[in-house]
């Protein structure tokens, strides 16, 4: 395993993650009523907590997910050392956590297809829904111009079921700087 790995994991998982692959960096998106604390072996600062329901439109007593929540994920995923993995997580390791790898790629890989990373999520876990309106944010701050949110639109739905842990590499070794669209 390189140290410079994403790995994605549902929130039952992550402590497990967290020992068997010695995480250094931690990002945990999920509502509030739900958010953990650090793990003992992780230096606080390196623990991104933000607080988001999984949902893509407002909707009374949720947080939507906003463009703040993903300026602190893309600056926190560009401040990752790369010393040792960095694990993202959500509830299920399904939606919010595959956006978020999904977002770091790109953000970490400026010069990469974005539909060849989405086809590298896709490979890596048949569960990956990423979260659409966490992607068409980051769309915009990355100046993306739509190309984020159509790369995920054409993976489709993943499989309906708890993700596993699954990781990606990173810089995405191997990937087609190829920026047509579709390729």
């Amino acid at each position: 395993m390189s140290p410079d790995t994403i790995f994605v994991s549902p929130l039952s998982l992550v402590h497990d993650t967290v020992a068997d692959v010695r995480v250094s960096h931690l990002v945990t998106l999920i509502n509030g009523e739900t958010l953990i604390d650090t793990p003992p072996s992780i230096v606080k600062e390196r623990h991104l907590r933000l607080s988001m329901n999984d949902i893509c439109e407002a909707r009374d007593g949720l947080v939507v997910p906003c463009e703040d929540h993903v300026a602190e994920l893309i600056q926190f995923t560009l401040d990752w050392d790369q010393q040792a993995p960095l694990l993202i997580h959500c509830w299920a390791g399904i939606s919010r956590s595959t956006a978020g790898a999904f977002i770091a790629l790109c953000a970490l890989n400026p010069d990469s297809d974005e539909h060849t990373l989405a086809r590298v999520l896709r490979r890596a876990s048949p569960t990956a829904y990423p979260n659409r309106r966490l992607v068409a944010l980051a769309d915009n701050v990355l100046s993306r111009k739509g190309r984020m949110s159509a790369a995920v639109e054409h993976i489709g739905r993943g499989q309906f079921a708890e993700g596993l842990v699954f990781s990606l590499p990173r810089p995405a070794r191997g990937v087609s700087h190829d920026r047509r669209s579709g390729q």
